[in-house]
């Protein structure tokens, strides 16, 4: 199984966050919830404070498959001010790994040239941040090794896909019937 690291900043998208470490996990995956701050509980944009796996100092990066990076405000500006987690991203981007953002946090990859000449998707408000991407309106879309999803009412869709891109298809339509999940 993959190791994907889902990281939160205060003000993330609680559904969106938490909608990847349970699907995920609920298939057979290592999902570590990762605190980009020294606290190990932060708070979402909408005050529901969730406890971490680590923290971002923690993470050994060597034995991770998948960056997930949420979105909501200020979760998504607070990660893409974490330097450390940025170069994270591009080296991930660089060497061919999987990184997921949904929501407005795709704007993070645009704004790092990462979406060029790819498809993409993100928050309706976020579309003119996908520099040199081909924007589309699906709920998810993968383009390579990056992942993209629309916002909180496609965190089902954009969970899916991720699983789709570690195990395959299968996995992920026997997982969205477990969850009663029109696909």
């Amino acid at each position: 199984m993959s190791k994907i690291a889902v990281f939160f900043g205060t003000g993330y998208e609680e559904i969106e966050a938490l909608t990847v470490v349970d699907i995920l996990r609920r298939a057979g995956e290592t999902v570590e919830m990762v605190s980009i701050t020294e606290e190990r509980t932060v708070a979402g944009s909408h005050g529901i404070a969730v406890g971490m796996d680590s923290t971002l100092l923690e993470v050994d990066f060597d034995s991770v498959d998948v960056l997930v990076l949420p979105g909501g405000m200020p979760g998504t500006t607070n990660l893409e001010a974490c330097q450390a987690l940025m170069e994270q991203v591009d080296v991930f981007v660089a060497a061919g790994k999987t990184v997921a953002a949904i929501c407005a946090a795709p704007s993070i990859l645009g704004h790092r040239g990462h979406l060029k000449g790819r498809k993409a998707c993100s928050y309706p408000s976020m579309e003119s941040h996908l520099e040199g991407s081909q924007v589309s309106q699906d709920p998810a879309v993968t383009d390579g090794n990056i992942i993209t999803g629309r916002g909180m009412g496609a965190a089902i869709a954009f969970s899916l896909a991720i699983l789709e891109k570690l195990q395959d298809k299968e996995a992920a339509d026997k997982m969205a019937d477990a969850v009663v999940y029109p696909r």
